[in-house]
């Protein structure tokens, strides 16, 4: 995703600027970034930058008016309200939109990054006292990676870039691939390649003569952990104030604004209390080729109560006759980060980008209010991978056991997040600005307060509504009515969208083996338009078996997949010979393979 990219060096500023070149031209995915570089040899900073046009962080680098002091910034920050008024009374020439007011805060307060709201990372120097430092987001969002050799410190918003020009990282790293097949994600600050890691949530890293001086952190979760609990009157009460007075700064900036609306709690909250005049704000939903999915008709409800226009985004056969090219761009782009299986997400968010270049969703909020654990550690087939590769599995489970221990919210914001969230968010954001309200400073800050009371359904989030905008809690959602009696009406309604949910992950991706023979039998009927489509809008058990089975069989039937060292030849062919038959159904197992064959492709092999 955008970002930035350098190196911190003593080494020849020719040899720095060259390397810093081809780091920064691994970054330029599409046509629509702009590019640019810095270089301060007398403090051995080379630092480039990737933005998508018309966004926050276009305008870089930033000065302060000494010009003694340089910012480097990707992300967005949602600054108080009057910020930059204060800025502008105190003599500083800062313009109304964008982040040049940021050098005037770090001038201000060298641990600035501390008091900003938002996703984000930068290099702050500092000509005047010879120093540099390196920072992120106190929830490890907008992601570092960095590598630390002999010669030079590397920092790259995408592992590639220092791939690129240290080619004797390119190594997979068999913790983090047993981590990423068991969790979806490479757990604590590792990585899939040996000698690259993740820099630490609030990280403030203090740079002086071209070297590493301090690891610091301007952030614990401790701080929010060892707040007073609130009763619950008064927890909603402040969640209710601080939900309505900050929801408006993330509709605020120079670019347009869609909101990405499911038949969820979350995005409804947002609808609620965010008044826009009517026809002025886009709504869009993502859904599938058999129906109109729970997402796109109730969106589609909601917007209408709201005044709103509203669209679909179809996963259709554009998209699996492309379907090579979207898998290798969704590895590629996130460095191996998510499965190809998240490929229609990047498919979906190409077009929310030409409705609006803001995608405002909920992403969070079910973690934060109602401490929703989004993924675990599982066991894949046991025979798919090698003994030594199993193992670095059956370690993930313990990794991740010990990592769930402490404060369940802690554990969303500050692991989950960073780890299993932001490799779709690096996804999207190649595309568009995606922006949520769930995880604001202040509002995480209220949540750590709940009471035990509050978090055990979403009865929070069904009064946030209603207070916000009554004609919404009318409106049931994917699972249950929001407001009303719990009469046996109500009962009926719940009970049969539940069994819809598990109905369509049955018929998906948890059929069961015995099942899957019988379904082949059954295909001339298509049993799938009775299942599928209700709640999904990607299904790939069905497409690897059917359209997909071509590309299946070419990727993993190929000579260099199998006889890759940590997989198990016989089991590969015939996980793919059953699949795409219909004997039986391997869809995690394929999707885990068609992954790390990518990875290889990419990363490795050159």
């Amino acid at each position: 995703m955008p970002g930035i990219v350098g190196l911190i060096t003593a080494m020849p500023r020719e040899r720095a600027e060259r390397e810093l070149r081809v780091m920064l031209k691994t970054l330029s995915h599409e046509p629509f970034y702009i590019t640019g570089t810095r270089s301060d040899a007398a403090m051995g900073i080379y630092v480039g930058w990737t933005e998508r046009k018309g966004s926050f962080s276009e305008p870089m680098p930033v000065f302060n008016e000494r010009c003694d002091l340089c910012l480097t910034f990707s992300g967005e920050e949602f600054p108080e309200p009057g910020t930059i008024e204060r800025l502008r009374a105190e003599g500083h020439a800062v313009p109304t939109i964008g982040p040049s007011y940021l050098v005037h805060l770090a001038e201000e307060n060298p641990q600035f990054a501390a008091n900003l709201n938002g996703r984000f990372h930068g290099l702050l120097t500092d000509r005047a006292s010879n120093r540099a430092v390196l920072f992120n987001d106190r929830y490890g969002m907008h992601r570092i990676y960095y590598h630390q050799s002999k010669d030079a410190f590397y920092f790259a918003a995408e592992a590639k870039a220092i791939l690129a020009v240290r080619p004797e990282l390119r190594k997979l790293d068999m913790r983090g691939a047993g981590e990423f097949v068991a969790c979806g994600c490479v757990l604590e600050n590792r990585t899939l390649f040996e000698g690259i890691q993740v820099l630490p949530p609030a990280s403030a890293w203090v740079f002086r003569d071209s070297a590493l001086e301090k690891q610091e952190t301007y952030f614990l979760p401790k701080e929010w952990e060892q707040q007073e609990i609130l009763d619950g009157p008064s927890y909603y009460q402040q969640l209710r104030e601080v939900f309505s007075k900050n929801l408006p700064r993330y509709f605020e900036g120079g670019q347009r604004v869609g909101v990405s609306l499911t038949a969820g709690l979350d995005t409804r909250m947002i609808m609620a209390w965010h008044h826009a005049p009517q026809g002025s704000l886009p709504c869009y939903s993502f859904g599938g080729t058999y129906r109109d999915s729970q997402d796109v008709q109730i969106a589609r409800r909601v917007a209408n109560a709201c005044g709103q226009p509203h669209q679909v985004i179809s996963v259709d056969h554009q998209f699996l006759s492309r379907f090579s090219d979207y898998a290798e761009r969704t590895v590629r782009f996130t460095d191996g980060c998510v499965a190809v299986n998240h490929s229609p997400d990047l498919f979906v968010n190409e077009r929310a980008a030409d409705i609006a270049p803001v995608r405002m969703t909920g992403n969070y909020g079910g973690e934060v209010l109602r401490r929703v654990r989004a993924f675990k550690a599982t066991q894949p087939l046991s025979d798919l991978f090698c003994p030594e590769f199993q193992s670095g599995i059956t370690a993930a489970k313990r990794t991740y056991d010990e990592s769930a221990k402490g404060h369940p919210l802690s554990f969303a914001v500050f692991r989950q997040a960073p780890w299993h969230h932001y490799g779709l968010l690096a996804l999207e954001q190649t595309q568009l600005s995606s922006r949520s309200p769930f995880l604001d400073n202040d509002f995480v800050r209220t949540v750590f307060r709940a009471p035990a009371s509050s978090i055990v359904d979403g009865e929070i989030s069904r009064r946030l509504i209603s207070d916000g905008n009554s004609t919404l809690s009318l409106i049931r959602t994917d699972r249950t009515p929001i407001s009303g009696n719990n009469g046996l009406r109500t009962q009926a309604i719940r009970a049969f969208l539940n069994l819809t949910v598990k109905a369509e992950y049955a018929y998906d991706y948890g059929m069961p083996q015995w099942a899957a023979p019988i379904d082949r039998l059954l295909s001339p009927f298509r049993p799938e338009h009775l299942f599928l489509g209700r709640h999904k809008f990607y299904h790939f058990r069905v497409w690897y078996r059917d359209e997909l089975a071509s590309y299946v069989k070419d990727m993993l039937l190929d000579s260099r997949t199998l006889n890759r060292p940590y997989t198990q030849r016989s089991t590969i062919e015939r996980i793919v010979r059953e699949h795409t038959t219909g004997k039986r159904n391997f869809t995690l197992a394929i999707h885990s393979a068609l992954t790390l064959e990518l990875i290889h492709r990419i990363f490795l092999d050159s």
